[in-house]
């Protein structure tokens, strides 16, 4: 019989430098080193991870790109202000009052940032498996969908697919390649179909040539990926939403209410 070999004793097979930007980005996302807190020196990297200088500035410049420190020539490393950014799913689900933009824009708007969002297609299509199966599609059913660059201070922040059954959405402005005033779920909502729960599924995957492109991701880190699909009355599911954001920029936070 083979005895499974215990997990300490896996092999780490990433290039040094790419094990180093790896635990310093560890102590970034956890706040360990704070924005705008120096990184150690190249000498004391080069001594807790016996690495040469140039693999030490190969860690280091694999940071720059991702964005979570900066370097000045002549000054340490700092790491970036705004390095992450906390989304809170739950903020933005509720209708946007009359004539308020949608929520995602006042979010971003409360918390010191300028966000615009990009509707690039308009059209019927055939879904996902997932989010066919989510909204009860036949198979080879088609939904309508509406997908959109969100940017924040000019940066790409999050490409949202968002598909919605045929028979809710033809004949209103969810057919039409223009924004809605308040968002969608305002929009529903005045159809007679008010968000009532939304429910998330969130993966962490390899980014797809779309994703990567649009996004400007550097490397190979992965993307957050959230299938939220929304129901109204009667449990009916009204929306379903693929949104894919960088990894390394973003956290999501959810809240429990205990029973």
């Amino acid at each position: 019989m083979t005895v499974p070999r215990p997990e300490a004793d896996a092999v780490d097979r990433r290039s040094l430098h790419e094990r180093i930007a790896a635990d310093l980005r560890d102590q970034i996302m956890g706040g360990d080193l704070a924005p705008g807190a120096s990184l150690p020196s190249t000498v004391h990297l080069k001594e807790r991870f016996d690495a040469s200088n140039a693999t030490v500035q190969k860690a280091l410049q694999l940071l720059k790109d991702e964005q979570l420190v900066i370097g000045r020539a002549g000054a340490s490393v700092t790491v970036r202000e705004h390095r992450q950014r906390t989304v809170r799913p739950a903020s933005y689900m509720a209708p946007a009052g009359s004539g308020k933009p949608y929520r995602w824009l006042t979010e971003a708007a409360r918390n010191g940032s300028r966000a615009h969002s990009k509707l690039l297609e308009v059209a019927e299509a055939v879904p996902p498996a997932d989010v066919a199966e989510a909204l009860r599609l036949p198979k080879s059913g088609t939904a309508v969908l509406r997908r959109q660059l969100l940017t924040m201070d000019d940066e790409p922040v999050e490409l949202a697919a968002s598909y919605y059954p045929l028979d809710i959405a033809h004949g209103t402005a969810m057919t039409e390649r223009r924004k809605i005033p308040g968002g969608t779920p305002t929009l529903l909502a005045e159809l007679g179909h008010p968000p009532r729960l939304g429910v998330d599924r969130v993966s962490a995957r390899v980014p797809t040539q779309d994703q990567y492109q649009a996004l400007r991701l550097p490397g190979g880190l992965p993307v957050l990926r959230t299938l939220r699909v929304v129901y109204s009355d009667d449990e009916r599911p009204i929306e379903a939403t693929v949104m894919v954001k960088a990894g390394h920029l973003y956290e999501l936070q959810y809240e429990f209410v205990a029973e």
